[in-house]
Parts: structure tokens; sequence; C-alpha cells
């Protein structure tokens, strides 16, 4: 088959919408569109999207060559705690692990401080007789009394599904892989997950919550994806559907289900790998990934095209910003932030005269005031609406109606009425403070990882990131914005673009002058073999690319750096090139080196994947033209804090080189992009919308010279 024949369908299931899209070839977008999500069985959402963009296009399911799927289905049951009961079994002496966690309060004067919800009471924290050392040898066998016993406990528990994690498992995984077949056999229906499977690496806290969060959601993902497998299935799809991953690669469905704590925050990953290709085309180094949907908002660093990754995350933090204050998950991921503010967030009024907005989000069920499915409670999404950014007319394709008034009225009941503003200083308020939020949340993450927003480019997309992407990025000190060609499906978009990936990490530690070489090589064989034969089930025969890379730090540091290795079996001529890579890279982080300490290696790294798609050239820029749009809509300006009317136009229309003046309105199928009165946009050479601040309000609209030369650049 040739790139030419195949057709590909890409369904990211959000809080909110459900994004679909069909390509044809490399990246020839036939149809996208966007379906309200359908909580009781998300599949019928995505059934009703994958319907609409085959009639767009004029095909059917069976001709699909390539299915592609992501879903927050996994996030948001860790989120509303809506998994499986979940027994944990550790080493005898071990029980209180979850209980005991870092050992530290994360925020240590608050008397009222809310211990993150590690999923696991301690009367379900059961133990067995067994141990092994860090080097993997069997210090106490795991004798049958001591399982007989541990049978026992977990039939007492109620337990629906159990997460073993043993003491040095990564070491030597025996033991709890003969606990679980021993579980599996006595109990079929009972879901077993070990920690040498999931997270085969040193730290107990980490590695048990690791296998805990996968435990606690496998029976439900596993459920939902043989449903929408089926689903799809009796509609005609024939080729496998392969997920969307944390760490920005795609899986199998069967792999999905094995470890389905790697499909946490799957449709965030695939809006910074939108962004990361939108950046390696246009030629863009500093890139700030802008997504918002429905629900949340997620912000991503990319440099020279590759997002910032990394090996550990928190899920629902009791204290949204304070690292500590939610359950750790240690996977490959695409490094973010994501706070709750997305186009359903719920706007009201708090106990002490405050506006607030969010985290709560209306979603999709009842939705914002304005779609007149039950809600009552004003929403972001209402705010626009009565500010004038969203057009009734043009919202959501049409499939959705919206009633202004209704979202004036519950904007001047809950909020105006209290504050004493009218609808439109309310929602003013509203859209300033979520704005605001957004805007922090980058600032807060920049900072975190070393680096300025300022010089940085801002990609927006998703349903409401074009609509905000000028007022957070006038906060956030970002000047210049690109909005990529469908913008309110970019994730969808994005989970084209992706790799047929896995990744897996082992603990083994070793001394970087005293490297044992046999062992560590052929731990490596022995990694990438398992790699390899579950990239295989996914890629087929296709050409995969390995990475090698190891966590290294000096001797008693308490976290690592990771180094690439090269693509072959280590030798002693590797050593001081090691070492002077490490050098650098502690350098780059705390500004120099410590010379003289001894360094260590505690974890070794594989991924194979497909090589990323080659990225096309860019054509040539066209000279820019100032065009003047023949119609308008009154907006409350976001500069002045008063009406006026901004020019409305559809981005169809646009042709490369053509430039647009704030105040504008540019709309599209899914999404519309607000001009702000201090901004310009202009058309590029591969049809990206690029929004440059003017520099002040009496130079000339039209962006600077570089913006005019070619691409985004």
């Amino acid at each position: 088959m040739t790139a030419t024949d195949m057709l590909r369908l890409a369904i990211d299931i959000g809080g909110t919408f459900t994004d679909t899209v069909l390509v044809e070839g490399e990246d020839t977008i036939l149809a996208s569109t966007k379906t309200l999500t359908t909580h009781g069985n998300p599949a019928d959402g995505a059934m009703e999207g994958a319907a609409r963009v085959m009639a767009q296009s004029g095909r059917s399911l069976d001709q699909v060559t390539g299915f592609i799927h992501g879903t927050t289905l996994a996030t948001n049951a860790l989120i509303e705690r809506r998994g499986a009961t979940v027994a944990t079994v550790t080493t005898e002496g071990f029980r209180d692990i979850l209980e005991i966690a870092y050992e530290r309060r994360y925020s240590q004067y608050d008397i009222n401080l809310e211990k993150p919800d590690l999923l696991v009471p301690r009367e379900r924290a059961l133990t067995v007789r067994e141990r092994m050392s860090a080097d993997g040898t069997v210090l106490i066998e795991m004798e049958e009394a001591a399982i007989d016993a541990l049978l026992d406990d977990i039939d007492a528990s109620g337990a629906e599904a159990v997460a073993i994690c043993l003491m040095h498992s990564y070491a030597n995984p025996t033991h709890e892989r003969r606990l679980r077949d021993v579980l599996i056999s006595q109990y079929p229906n009972l879901t077993v997950s070990i920690s040498s499977d999931v997270s085969p690496e040193a730290r107990e806290f980490d590695r048990l919550c690791t296998t805990v969060a996968n435990a606690y959601i496998q029976p439900l993902m596993e459920s939902y994806l043989n449903r929408f497998v089926e689903q799809f299935a009796g509609e005609g799809v024939t080729c496998p559907i392969l997920m969307m991953t944390a760490g920005g690669g795609m899986c199998t469905v069967e792999t999905a289900a094995r470890f389905p704590i790697r499909l946490v925050e799957s449709g965030p990953a695939g809006g910074a790998i939108l962004a990361a290709r939108i950046a390696a085309r246009a030629g863009i180094d500093q890139v700030l990934s802008f997504d918002v949907g429905g629900t949340t908002a997620k912000l991503c660093l990319i440099d020279s095209a590759r997002p910032q990754t990394s090996r550990q995350f928190e899920i629902a933090r009791a204290a949204r910003f304070i690292k500590g204050s939610g359950m750790p998950v240690r996977i490959p991921v695409i490094e973010m932030i994501e706070i709750g503010a997305g186009g359903g967030s719920i706007a009201g009024v708090d106990r002490l005269g405050r506006l607030t907005v969010g985290p709560k989000s209306a979603g999709s069920e009842p939705g914002p005031v304005a779609f007149g499915r039950g809600g009552t409670e004003p929403t972001v999404t209402d705010s626009d609406i009565t500010l004038g950014y969203i057009v009734p007319d043009t919202f959501a394709e049409g499939h959705i109606s919206i009633d202004p008034e209704a979202s004036k009225a519950a904007l001047t009941r809950l909020i105006g009425a209290k504050l004493n503003t009218g609808a439109m200083g309310s929602a003013d308020g509203v859209s300033r403070i979520v704005d605001e939020s957004m805007a922090s949340a980058g600032r807060m993450h920049a900072v975190e990882s070393g680096k300025d927003l300022g010089p940085r480019t801002m990609i927006a997309f998703g349903g409401n990131g074009p609509l905000h992407a000028t007022r957070v990025a006038r906060s956030a000190g970002v000047s210049r914005i690109v909005i990529p060609p469908n913008p309110g499906v970019g994730s969808a978009v994005g989970f084209l673009f992706a790799p047929v990936s896995f990744e897996i990490v082992r603990s083994r530690y070793s001394v970087l002058d005293t490297l044992e070489l046999d062992g560590v090589n052929a731990l490596f064989d022995e990694m990438i073999a398992e790699a390899k034969a579950v990239v295989a089930q996914g890629a087929g025969d296709r050409v995969t690319e390995t990475r090698r890379s190891a966590f290294m730090r000096y001797n008693g540091q308490g976290h690592e750096i990771e180094i690439a290795l090269p693509d072959r079996a280590l030798e002693m001529d590797d050593i001081q090139p090691l070492i002077r890579a490490f050098e650098e890279e502690y350098r780059k982080q705390f500004s120099r080196p410590v010379p003289g300490m001894q360094i260590e290696i505690l974890n070794w790294a594989v991924q194979v994947a497909t090589p990323d798609d080659a990225v096309p050239p860019t054509p040539q820029m066209p000279d820019l033209n100032i065009v003047k749009p023949g119609e308008t809509r009154s907006i409350l300006c976001d500069v002045e804090g008063t009406m006026k009317q901004a020019g409305f136009v559809s981005r169809d229309s646009l042709s490369p080189g053509q430039c647009i003046s704030g105040p504008a309105l540019i709309t599209e199928p899914q999404t519309t992009t607000l001009v702000s009165a201090d901004f310009s946009a202009h058309v590029d050479a591969i049809g990206n919308l690029v929004l440059n601040k003017n520099p002040s309000s009496s130079e000339a609209v039209g962006g600077t010279e570089a913006d005019q030369k070619g691409g985004a650049a």
C-alpha cells in the first residue's frame, strides 16, 4: 500500500467534546468534526463523529486502513474515583508504604492539610512473607503457607483488583510473577497488576502508587476498550485500533489493556505532538503549546521541535499547584501543566464575595447554560457568548444550537446580582480570571523548568485555544501566536503523526567507572527484545529505531539526569564520553559540575519506535497584503473594555499573505480565533494563522520583516 492509499481515522474523546478527523495519505484532512462526549458509553459519541466524517467525505469505515484513538477515560476515572476496589500486596514488614509515602508534608505549615487519596485504605493493605535483596538474590523464599494465608486475606478484603509490589522485584520478579499466577488461577475474575511489569524501577512508594493506579483502572479500561473495538468492528472497521499513550507514542489495544496507566493524558499528548510538528515545519525553535478544550487547559514547552518529557507526574493533586499533593506515577509522559480552565469551567461567587472560575466543569452533560441541555450555572463559554466572541450561527458546525439570552440570564442571576454587575460585566470578569489563570499556569511551568516564556511562540489549538490565545499571550508576555489548520480538533490531528513506540525503564544500580558491561548489555538486549515485540504488534514489518539512555547522578543524590547512550553495546571506551556528557548536562541544569564526585547509574531505558514522518518543505511566502473584512460583529474589546465592531471573516476565505487587523473574529467549523485589538493576523505559506502583537498602537499592522519571509517564521 502506498502512502496515498492510506485512509486514517483519529478519535480523541475529551471531557466535553469528542474530536474526529479523517486523513487521506500523509496529511490531507478530508473531514473533521466535534461531537458531544457521551459519558454513559463514550463509544457512542465516537461512532457519531466517525459516521459524520464518513458522510462528509463520501467514504465508509471498511475503507479505513489506520485508526488511532485517545481518551480521557483513564484520567477521569482516577480523578473522579470511579475505579475498582483495590488491595495491595507488599513484602511482610512493608504494609504501610502508602501511609508513610515520602515521610514529609507537602505543605509543612498547613494545619488543615488534605492528604492525597492513594486509593487503598490500610485494611486492604496486605503482606506476604518473602524477601529479595537489591541485587535480586532471594533472602526469604515465598512458601506455600504464606501464599495460602494471603489468599484468605484477599477473600476477606472484597477486592476486585490486586496491586502486587514486593521489595526489589525490579531486580528479580520471580516472586511477583508466581504470586500473580496463583491469584489468577484461584480467582479468574480478579485483575492483577505486578510492579515488575508496570514500573520495574527502584523507589517502592512511586512503584507501588503506579501499580495501584494501573490495577484501579484496569477493569474499567479493559471493558471499555473491548466494547469500543467490538462496536467499530460491527460497523465495518477491519484494521487494528492503536491507542495514544501519555509518552506521545502509540500502542495496541492489547498493550493498553495491560498497562492502562500509560493512557493517562493521552489526548493532551497528541496536541503536543501536533505543536512539535508545526514548529518543525515552520522553523520555530522555542514554543509554548496551548491546548484549551471544554474541561481543561494544557500547556507544554517545546524546544527544537521536541516536547519536554518526564518520567514522573502526579494525578489528582489535593492542592492544585503543590508538588507532593497528588498520586505519583512513574511512566513516560510528555510533561505539561494542566488546569481546570476550559469552556465548560463553571463560574460563581464564593462566600467571601469573590468571583471564581473552575476547576469544576459542566462538561457535555449538562454543559454550558447556552446549550439548553439542563445546565444552570454560567461557564466560560457562556461568558464568551455574552461578550460576542462566539457567534451562535457558526458554533460547532451548527450541530449545537446556542441561546445567548440564557447565558446572559445565568450570568446576571448568579454573578451580576451578587457583585452588582450586569451580564456583560460579569462575563468580562469571568473571562479575565480564566485567562489570567491560564497565563499564570504557563509562567509557573516555565519557571519550574528554568525557562522563559517571552521569546516563545504560542501554538494554540483546541476548541477554546484560538479564542483565548491573544488574551493569555498578552498576560504571559508572549507576542507571537500560531493557529494551525483545523485547530479545534488539534489533538486528534496530532495522533496521526505519533510513532508506534514502547519505552521500558529498569533499575540496575551501577557505578560508572566500574561499570559491569556484560550485565548491562544483557539487560539492554532483554529490554530491546521486549519493546520490539510490543511495537511489532502495531507497526508490523515497518522499520524501527532504538534509543537507549541512562539515568545518572552523583553519589548520594536523590534524583537523576537522563543521558543518551549510543545505539549499540556499551564498551569501555564509552566511559569517558559518558562522564563528559553527564557533566555537561549537569552544568546546564545546575550551573557547574562537581569535580571528583563518583557518578552512579540507577536506571536504564530503551525506547523502540517507528521513525518520525519527514517534515515537508515550506513553500515560499507571498508578500503580505492587508484585507478589510466585509462583515463585522459587536464585541466587548478585551483591551479597552468598551464595545467595538470587530471584523468577521471565515478562515477558508483567507489566502496566504492576507493580513487582518484586530479586533477581528476569524471563524471556522470547530472554533473561532479572536484577534484582539492589539494584534494582527496573517496566513502563512502553509496555512497557519500567525498573530503578532503590535509593537504600539501607532505602528503599522502586518508583522515584522521576519514574519513576512516565509512559513510562520
